[in-house]
């Protein structure tokens, strides 16, 4: 009987336990917009060939600070990406970055994907585009 009881509330103890385990909290990205307004490109647009495009950003911290921006490219529908710019955020901006790139487009008709990634201190990344159609 004593040994019954005793192995009832030890099979309570680890239900308890198991049930007390603390749940992971979902990491969040920091949060990253392309700037809108006279001047700026902030969607997928239809360009002139050698077109100059300005494209702001202003990526804010959620939970952790800012830590990199990187600007990457693909032509022509290519999944795969070539880095053109990648920045360590200055330590007087690692709450709110802000910055404006400007793009000349190529010389040929075709696509040009621009992704904007801002990554935070802690490995959490937040990502934008932007296909130029070039003609």
């Amino acid at each position: 009987m004593k040994n019954t009881l005793l192995l009832l509330l030890l099979a309570f103890s680890m239900v308890l336990t198991q049930g007390c385990k603390k749940e992971e909290e979902a990491e969040i990205p920091p949060t990253l917009e392309l700037k809108p307004g006279a001047g700026y490109t902030s969607a997928d647009a239809t360009v002139a060939k050698g077109a100059t495009v300005k494209i702001g950003i202003t990526a804010k911290k959620t939970e952790d600070d800012l830590k990199s921006f990187n600007l990457s490219y693909a032509f022509d529908g290519g999944t795969a990406t070539t880095s053109k710019q990648t920045i360590d955020i200055p330590a007087a901006s690692k709450t709110q970055y802000d910055l404006d790139v400007t793009i000349v487009t190529r010389n040929q008709a075709g696509s040009e994907k621009w992704y904007f990634t801002i990554t935070d201190v802690d490995g959490n990344i937040v990502q934008k585009t932007v296909t130029l159609t070039v003609k």
